[in-house]
């Protein structure tokens, strides 16, 4: 009862907000006119950007939809910044575009089912859709709910963005100059790290190394509890996939991460590096600034020699990321059979991403869905993400294309500024080739060192797929009780690390962590419902 008060009142301020922010203009119904001066239709879409400076109006593609479609587009542009606080009382106040393009995930769509269209239902107007999911049947399992109905479609950057989302990444300078061999084992690690802490490696004269660089302890992004994997339990930090929660597969049967062996073995592991300064002990109280000034420095000399990340260019900088390489996945010891070491299979999450929406009360449907079908199609798609024709990017033929790094890149050093790029709705086909994709091309480069142990991953067996999903109200219940479970186990978790204590406080935390109050037992069973209801 009081987790549903909770949830009641939630909801309440919620609507109370969106009421506080309606009353200022005079109503928030949808007043717009529903076509243009020309008798042309009017299509408002609606989309979240890292850069809001240079209009998506203003670009060709725009321009090209707009042919496509025979209709004017309207062009809602909000930050990410913006848009964490804005999405809640649009949602409540029923104020939703005529397409949107990365603003809502499958928790969005079952708390309001009626402002999201079928999409599944209109295919036959969208052939471009219909061939994406042909190629690519883990995108249509995501985008299909348990009633079969699609009401976001996913997008596809392309092949080379089917990679890991992390990748563990050494000083290949430093080991050269010291003599050193790439690690295989966590003890190699260690002693490699041990080196780089008192022998000078970056030839300063200083001790001013830092062995390896931590951002923080979870299961997220860039974590060193990917560690998991060199024992074969298998990760997937990324998004809000069910590893993000600390669960995972083996064997058919959904277990939690906190009451693995594995992570307890890791965790002992870390805690051995800091307590010989190894890693930073400041590692959980100091800002992100500080992290990127111990890895990128000053561009020219290196300050750190292990890190977890995306790329060695987005850790250290283009000045500083030659030094680097991936390291292939480590064995937990020189008697870890190969065979049962692996790595985060995240790369269904970093290829696909749920993206677009379309309002049932859309005013001109058939417009909306020529749009639809035009930005699955390959040019369109390659447009939308990467930046106009010709403006920005030329068509070279045969599938190929290539970006104007000098316009592309004037601004940021990816398309950001003069394109959607990550918040884009479509389909980068596996046959289109795409020239000067930096970002690509760096993670691609990464993620070499990892392809065998991915492909010793089962994607059904030893994760839990990305689109498995609950419903609205299981995702409640798993919510709150992870903040339960969350707020006992990650303390405990940060104290071993940095303090040490898990061998003689590992019992007694277990039988903390399997009390009912905090839902660890109740959550499993929801992640193991879904998952036999998914692959079995």
């Amino acid at each position: 009862m009081e987790r549903r008060s909770l949830r009641i009142r939630r909801i309440m301020a919620s609507a109370m907000t969106a009421v506080a922010l309606c009353v200022p203009l005079a109503g928030c119904g949808n007043s717009k006119p529903t076509v243009d001066a020309d008798g042309r239709p009017i299509v408002t879409i609606r989309v979240r950007r890292n850069v809001t400076d240079n209009p998506m109006k203003d670009t060709e593609y725009s321009k090209q939809l707009e042919t496509a479609c025979d209709c004017t587009i309207d062009w809602e542009e909000i930050a990410d910044s913006s848009w964490g606080q804005q999405k809640a009382p649009k949602m409540v106040a029923n104020d939703f575009p005529d397409i949107g393009l990365t603003l809502y995930d499958p928790t969005d769509v079952s708390r309001y089912p009626n402002q999201f269209e079928d999409i599944g239902a209109h295919l036959d107007e969208l052939p471009n859709v219909q061939a994406f999911f042909e190629a690519h049947p883990v995108a249509r399992k995501m985008a299909e709910n348990s009633d079969g109905q699609i009401k976001l479609l996913p997008s596809d950057r392309g092949k080379g963005y089917r990679v890991s989302a992390t990748h563990m990444f050494i000083n290949k300078q430093w080991l050269d100059k010291l003599g050193l061999k790439m690690p295989t084992t966590w003890d190699e690690l260690k002693t490699v790290l041990e080196a780089f802490k008192t022998k000078d490696p970056n030839g300063n004269g200083k001790a001013d190394e830092i062995p390896m660089n931590i951002r923080s302890l979870g299961f997220g992004l860039w974590s060193p509890l990917v560690l998991l994997n060199s024992s074969g339990v298998v990760t997937n930090f990324m998004g809000s996939s069910a590893s993000s929660q600390g669960y995972y597969v083996q064997d058919g049967k959904v277990k939690s991460y906190y009451t693995s062996e594995e992570l307890k073995d890791v965790i002992s592991f870390l805690h051995g590096l800091v307590a010989e300064r190894l890693i930073p002990k400041d590692t959980f109280t100091r800002d992100d600034s500080q992290y990127v000034a111990q890895t990128v420095n000053d561009g020219k000399t290196a300050l750190t020699g292990v890190t977890f990340g995306w790329s060695a260019y987005s850790e250290y900088g283009n000045s500083l990321a030659n030094q680097y390489v991936s390291v292939p996945p480590l064995k937990k010891t020189a008697s870890t059979p190969e065979s049962d070491v692996k790595w985060d299979y995240s790369q269904d999450a970093t290829e696909f991403a749920y993206s677009l929406s379309v309002s049932p009360k859309a005013a001109n449907k058939q417009a909306v869905y020529k749009i639809v079908n035009a930005m699955y199609g390959e040019k369109l798609s390659v447009e939308g993400y990467f930046g106009s024709i010709p403006t920005t990017l030329s068509d070279d033929g045969n599938h190929t294309y290539t970006i104007d790094r000098e316009k592309a890149y004037a601004e940021y050093p990816d398309t950001r500024a003069i394109a959607l790029q990550d918040r884009f709705a479509g389909w980068v086909p596996d046959d289109a080739t795409i020239v000067n994709d930096d970002n690509a091309d760096q993670v691609t480069e990464a993620n070499k060192a990892v392809e065998d142990a991915l492909n010793r991953v089962d994607p059904t067996g030893d994760v839990i797929p990305i689109y498995v999903r609950p419903s609205s109200d299981d995702l409640d219940t798993l919510s709150d009780n992870n903040t339960s479970i969350g707020n006992y186990a990650n303390n405990q978790l940060a104290k071993w690390v940095q303090r040490g204590g898990i061998d003689k406080e590992w019992n007694t935390y277990l039988k903390n962590i399997a009390e009912p109050t905090l839902g660890l037992e109740e959550n499993i069973a929801i992640w193991q419902k879904y998952y036999d209801q998914a692959v079995k």
